[in-house]
């Protein structure tokens, strides 16, 4: 896959299903996926178990990222509306590529398609934000690149991994013009 072009044709978002397992195992077993996500990586199938059917159903919003329909990742929003009531019109966005996919402009891709499509199914949200640990120059770029705006930087403001960690803010509105 190194060096090849990849069509924005070949990418799609869909529900995540357990016939998924084998691709979602792929990218969770990968030691440098996980480097800035608060989970460690998968060491059995029962950890992709119970991620399809316990964890990702837990998010407000959740889809797999397919290439030629098969999970090379996935993308989801995450709400703190539930606990924290002022928030109810924003809402965290997450995603995780596996890492044979970094690069080539997938990650950008499905982030700019997210925005369109999430400000439509939930229009109650009027802002999109993502946290990146300032050392995840790939994600940086990402979100840069599909029109977020960086906000600022909260200093040792997530703990995991046995490290405080200073995150970049990033957001997009439902107002933004290039929304």
């Amino acid at each position: 896959m190194a060096g090849s072009v990849i069509s924005t044709t070949q990418i799609s978002l869909r529900p995540l299903h357990l016939s998924d397992l084998d691709d979602v195992m792929v990218w969770t077993t990968d030691e440098k996926v996980p480097k800035f996500c608060t989970w460690e990586t998968y060491t059995s199938k029962e950890d992709g178990i119970n991620f399809i059917e316990n964890i990702a159903t837990k998010f407000l919003w959740c889809k797999a990222i397919c290439l030629d329909d098969r999970a090379v990742g996935f993308v989801h929003l995450s709400s703190y509306a539930e606990h924290d009531k002022c928030r109810i019109k924003s809402a965290e966005l997450g995603y995780v590529l596996g890492s044979k996919y970094w690069g080539k402009g997938i990650a950008t891709y499905v982030v700019k398609q997210v925005v369109k499509d999430v400000f439509s199914e939930l229009p109650h949200l009027e802002r999109l934000e993502a946290l990146v640990d300032v050392e995840n120059v790939g994600s940086l770029r990402v979100l840069e690149k599909a029109g977020f705006q960086r906000e600022g930087v909260l200093k040792k403001y997530l703990f995991f991994k046995g490290k405080s960690r200073d995150m970049v803010m990033f957001s997009v509105l439902s107002t933004d013009l290039n929304v």
